[in-house]
């Protein structure tokens, strides 16, 4: 989905169409989403082919909660370009992992792990019986894990510069290189609510993290350019090492 690897584990599955229909529902999303894809429906949108009356079911709710999220964030998070196009991948991500999940848990599946580009959703335990584990990537040095937590059906998700550059802006600041810190992990009570709470954190910079720490149901693990990290109060509870 929007050219990032996707990871799905369903313990137990007897039925590969579990897994079908969850693939099959990410490419749905991407064909609708991408604004790499010229005949997307957010592509149809931007070009001013498609009015608003016409927008489907799922592009009225992704609109919205970007909407909602730009309103919590104080404006650090806006699915609007400043170019005026809108770019919703901030927002699709964490949704289309926590819906195919939810696809996933209403085939009675209990114990199940979707990752797409290492924003995560888990439920129950893995193969082993084991509570499913989640590393994070040293930012300087991707072959090294420098933390593993155990999100126990929260969600996690990472927004940074160390894999994809700096794609992540601040709309109050669009010069703002955004380069005090590369990684930003926020676990949450599901992986949408991770992964826009993370994007909107990271373009607030060093401060991301106090935001994080106040909002409740959220923790948070920043690594900021010298190498130093920083934890909200209870993200120590979810870490195994």
């Amino acid at each position: 989905m929007m050219g990032m690897p996707i990871t799905i584990e369903v313990v137990g599955a007897a039925d590969r169409g579990v897994l079908d229909d969850a693939f099959a529902y990410f490419d749905e999303v991407d064909r609708r989403f991408s604004t790499y894809k010229a005949d997307s429906e957010i592509e149809a949108i931007n070009r001013g082919y498609l009015p608003p009356s016409d927008y489907s079911a799922e592009m009225r709710e992704v609109l919205e909660l970007g909407e909602r999220t730009r309103i919590e964030s104080d404006g650090f998070f806006d699915i609007r370009t400043p170019n005026g196009a809108l770019d919703p991948s901030g927002i699709v991500k964490g949704w289309a992992i926590r819906n195919a999940a939810r696809r996933i848990a209403a085939t009675g599946a209990a114990d199940f792990f979707v990752d797409a580009g290492g924003d995560i959703q888990s439920c129950g335990r893995n193969a082993s019986g084991d509570a499913w584990s989640v590393g994070i990537r040293n930012p300087f040095s991707a072959d090294e894990i420098i933390k593993v937590v155990q999100p126990r059906g929260q969600g996690i998700a990472t927004s940074g510069s160390y894999v994809r550059g700096h794609h992540i802006r601040n709309p109050h600041d669009p010069a703002d290189p955004l380069a005090e810190i590369v990684s930003l992990t926020v676990i949450g009570p599901d992986v949408l609510e991770a992964d826009r709470f993370a994007t909107a954190a990271f373009a607030m910079g060093r401060d991301g993290i106090y935001f994080i720490e106040a909002r409740s149901g959220l923790e948070g693990y920043l690594v900021d350019r010298s190498g130093r990290a920083i934890l909200t109060t209870g993200f120590g509870d979810y870490c195994a090492s």
